[in-house]
């Protein structure tokens, strides 16, 4: 079922690359737009947002990281980078953001989008960094199988990751929820490109996954342009349009109006 929502997501990105118009696209806007997922999640995640990116003539590239480890999710960014072909704005989801963090000082990224996502300093312990706050309660649900990868119960998936999505579809996103490798909960990052990209941050007030307080926290350190949206972690889902639009803001943002670093 995974491989069927990648393909589908790529048909999806190369149907939006053969509509672009050019008058859809402000003069001097970023036109490419490179989506990352986070964990207990596909690239599918993205569905609604990429469909609102396209309409407004964005060429749109959504990353299905394998979830293996930092460096193998970095790496699928970087080849996703390279694909593009001038200016792209990077986003990411959850976990994802270190992800970007990581892969954002590619020269051809020009902005950096958090979506209620991690956004650790270079080499430091982001496990660590979440003790700095009351845990979320996602967490108590991540279930490790023998082999050293771990899934979200259906339980912690409907109620901490989706809590705001109605069951029915969130049971779907279950359905294609990607295990994550052991691996990932000792990495660190050892560049963080948000020191010398304009960023922007998006936190889930309602967030049971990632603590909405550390979200504020590392948005704050970022000097990122920051929204809040009354959501669930999973915004890009239960609240595309608004997401759609703070991307759409990166997009368009010059340097003099980009948040100064």
């Amino acid at each position: 079922m995974k491989l069927h929502a990648a393909f589908a997501l790529a048909a999806l990105s190369l149907l939006g690359a053969s509509a672009v118009q050019a008058q859809d696209v402000a003069p001097g806007a970023i036109k490419n737009v490179v989506l990352v997922h986070g964990l207990y999640a596909d690239a599918s995640s993205w569905s609604k947002v990429i469909k609102l990116l396209q309409a407004k003539g964005l060429h749109v590239t959504a990353v299905q990281n394998p979830t293996t480890s930092l460096d193998a999710d970095v790496d699928a960014v970087k080849r996703a980078l390279a694909q593009q072909d001038g200016p792209t704005v990077l986003v990411a989801h959850s976990y994802g953001g270190m992800v970007i963090s990581q892969a954002g000082d590619d020269p051809k990224v020009k902005g950096l989008v958090y979506i209620a996502a991690r956004a650790p300093d270079a080499g430091e312990d982001y496990p660590a960094l979440t003790k700095q706050f009351a845990p979320a309660p996602a967490g108590a649900g991540l279930q490790w199988s023998a082999d050293g990868y771990g899934l979200l119960s259906e339980q912690a998936f409907l109620h901490d990751f989706a809590g705001d999505v109605p069951k029915q579809e969130a049971e779907v996103y279950y359905a294609v929820q990607q295990p994550m490798g052991k691996a990932i909960t000792l990495a660190k990052t050892t560049v963080a490109a948000w020191h010398d990209k304009p960023t922007w941050y998006a936190v889930s007030t309602q967030d049971r996954t990632i603590n909405p307080d550390l979200e504020r926290f590392m948005a704050k350190r970022m000097n990122a342009h920051t929204v809040e949206i009354n959501s669930s972690h999973v915004s890009l889902i239960s609240h595309p349009k608004e997401v759609a639009q703070l991307i759409l803001q990166a997009t368009h943002a010059t340097d003099a109006q980009a948040p100064q670093k």
